[in-house]
């Protein structure tokens, strides 16, 4: 399941992911991205993971591909906050194969990655 982050600064949106994650999980996701990108022209994005990326069927991962896709020349910042490392070194990779940046961080680290995406500090 994934459920949107309230009280998050305005120019981002946020979604925790728990359980098994399907591709209808997705459908809030991207309507709150799309209305996200039209008014701000950029993409903040934060997902914190409070499950494995083995919870995420593969209609999930096929969802979230699409996401990426459709708004591949609007991404500024983009976080994934998880206790898994692989995901972490994964995440920090990104940035390398796509437009704008994207980081990795601990669980502990949540402020800090919030802080990040809205553009509040520099990291």
């Amino acid at each position: 399941m994934i459920t949107q982050i309230q009280g998050l600064p305005q120019n981002m949106v946020g979604f925790r992911s728990e359980g098994e994650v399907t591709k209808e999980d997705f459908e809030p996701v991207k309507q709150k991205v799309s209305e996200l990108v039209e008014r701000t022209g950029k993409l903040n994005y934060l997902l914190f993971l409070d499950n494995s990326p083995k919870d995420f069927t593969l209609g999930a991962w096929l969802q979230d591909a699409l996401l990426g896709i459709q708004n591949i020349t609007k991404w500024n910042r983009a976080a994934i906050v998880s206790d898994s490392e692989a995901v972490i070194k994964f995440t920090d990779g990104f940035s390398k194969v796509m437009p704008g940046e994207f980081k990795g961080f601990t669980k502990a680290e949540y402020d800090t990655a919030v802080s990040w995406v809205s553009g509040e500090t520099i990291v």
